[in-house]
């Protein structure tokens, strides 16, 4: 599976869903078990190696402004949440965090951001097909601060200093 592929199914599986994350993630599960085993633990490396990438302190500060805060296991759904947008979205805000201001419509915390169960379609195809669990993806692992000037997430002035589009759109005042 190529870049393009990996993308094309999770764009399909997005406008299937109508952009319900839950959604999204059993609509992804279904599409990889039509696929063999390879082809799944492929589609699994393209979206950890894009998760990882997305391990930045400036994207999580833009996680903390559109959620008012957050901590690692919300910043990680978050990262899936972001694969789970598509190219053009996850691609400028890996760029640049503060245009997610730019490219997300309207943002509800009741149902945007949250993208765990994306994160876990590959390894539930996988499981699915064959019956064990996803081995070793053979990809380099992260370090675990993320990459970037770190930031303080809790203060508000430092978030709307670094990323001020996001601020002035989402941020509380």
């Amino acid at each position: 599976m190529d870049e393009t592929e990996f993308w094309e199914i999770i764009d399909a599986s997005r406008e299937a869903a109508e952009g319900d994350p839950e959604e999204q993630a059993e609509l992804l599960v279904e599409r990889l078990t039509r696929l063999d085993p390879d082809s799944v633990l492929d589609y699994a490396r393209h979206f950890e190696a894009r998760f990882n990438r997305a391990h930045l302190w400036d994207l999580w500060g833009a996680a903390a402004v559109l959620f008012d805060g957050v901590g690692d296991e919300a910043f990680d759904s978050f990262r899936c949440w972001l694969i789970g947008q598509g190219r053009e979205v996850y691609e400028g805000a890996v760029h640049d965090p503060d245009a997610l201001a730019d490219l997300l419509g309207d943002f509800d915390v009741e149902i945007d951001g949250d993208g765990e169960e994306i994160g876990f379609a590959a390894d539930e195809a996988y499981e699915a097909l064959t019956g064990s669990e996803t081995p070793e993806l053979g990809l380099p692992v992260p370090d675990k601060e993320p990459l970037g000037a770190p930031l303080d997430l809790l203060d508000d002035d430092v978030l709307a200093e670094r990323l001020p589009r996001l601020w002035e759109r989402f941020g509380t005042v």
